[in-house]
């Protein structure tokens, strides 16, 4: 993420947040043209944005432009999936933050995520309730005011 050519990188450690005055990381978030979240596991990731404040500030910066990556993308979705579930949130489930009103199967069929096939894909689709994506790496969903737009060299599919 750090080689995309930008003129600067800054990192904000969210299990920090909550031991770092919130109004200095607010004004920190506040300035950044471009928050870029990246992967792990989405619902350790879904944890810490809310636990730090994070989840609860980003509705309020309605201009700013959000990039996420792999689970940085999938915390925003109403649900990651049952079989996406590694770190087990103390509430319990596969809820995220639902930010938008879809879900998101990564990576699909990518060679470091050999069960990440279009049929997984499809089981995993039919238990989530609402539309469902799988994109491979060369895919990115776009959605600005509402709308929903997939950018796409690769493949995907909706469900």
């Amino acid at each position: 993420m750090t080689e995309l050519g930008w003129k600067s990188v800054g990192v904000l450690e969210l299990t920090a947040l909550p031991s770092i005055d919130e109004a200095l990381w607010v004004s920190w978030v506040r300035e950044a043209d471009v928050p870029l979240v990246n992967g792990g596991d989405a619902l350790y990731l879904c944890h810490w944005m809310r636990e730090s404040g994070l989840a609860e500030l980003l509705p309020s910066l309605p201009d700013m432009v959000y990039v996420g990556l792999s689970a940085g993308s999938t915390v925003m979705s109403p649900r990651v999936g049952e079989g996406f579930v590694g770190w087990k949130p103390p509430v319990g489930g596969d809820r995220a933050l639902g930010v938008v009103d879809f879900s998101i199967f990564w990576h699909l069929d990518h060679p470091a995520c050999p069960d990440n096939t279009m049929a997984a894909a499809e089981r995993w689709a039919a238990q989530i309730a609402g539309p469902a994506y799988a994109i491979d790496e060369q895919t990115v969903i776009k959605v600005a005011g509402g709308a929903v737009e997939v950018v796409s060299e690769g493949h995907w599919t909706l469900s």
